[in-house]
């Protein structure tokens, strides 16, 4: 924690946990190099092959929304930032299915990519959809929504873009509250679900769970 209460955006937000199949293994080593997005500074031009807005998934799983945002915005390019190897082989899997040309990947930290890659005032809009919520008090700080990344996604976003956030967490949602509270000059709209955006993954299992789906948009004011 920082002495203005802000604490480290290299405080890590994920766990990386998976198993590497066969089928896995074989997505990754013939698609990546097709849908990755190189670690140097972001050229959208470059990437999709025209000057797109581009959208900014954070911690993407495999893919449902990510797809889904590609389809319904053509005109625009979607990088899904996903540490887990088996979502990211299936989401690429199913966009080559597809014929998606519009979607990208950085398989990594998306804060780290923010950091390095993004200039300010580049992006279209960030996701954080159902993000790992740290539920124990003493792991808080691991929860991605803080004034730093705050700082950090407000600056990458340019005028008019907006950062989207959904949990089905009440306690990660009230987390959000608190800081979008504490951060100067945004402004924040509750409830505003996506249209485009897939009942899937972990969004199916809170509202089968009957949980409320927490939604956050939220702008620079």
């Amino acid at each position: 924690m920082t002495d203005d209460g802000r604490h480290r955006a290299t405080v890590r937000t994920f766990t990386p946990r998976w198993r590497m199949s066969p089928l896995t293994q074989e997505r990754m080593e013939r698609l990546l190099p097709r849908y990755t997005v190189p670690t140097t500074t972001l050229d959208p031009a470059a990437l999709f092959g025209r000057d797109v807005p581009v959208v900014l998934e954070i911690g993407s799983g495999y893919g449902e929304a990510a797809l889904a945002y590609a389809r319904a915005h053509p005109d625009h390019g979607v990088i899904a930032a996903e540490v887990h190897v088996p979502g990211v082989a299936v989401m690429m899997a199913a966009a080559e299915d597809e014929g998606i040309g519009n979607l990208r990947t950085h398989r990594g930290d998306a804060i780290e990519y923010l950091m390095q890659c993004v200039a300010t005032d580049q992006l279209a809009a960030v996701h954080l959809f159902f993000p790992d919520p740290w539920p124990k008090a003493k792991h808080a700080k691991r929860r991605f929504v803080q004034q730093d990344t705050l700082d950090l996604v407000l600056d990458r976003l340019r005028p008019g873009g907006h950062l989207l956030v959904a949990t089905d967490h009440a306690q990660y949602a009230e987390h959000v509250r608190r800081q979008l509270d504490r951060h100067p000059g945004v402004a924040v709209v509750e409830g505003d679900r996506p249209a485009w955006r897939p009942s899937a993954g972990f969004e199916d299992k809170g509202t089968a769970a009957g949980r409320t789906i927490h939604e956050f948009r939220v702008t620079a004011a």
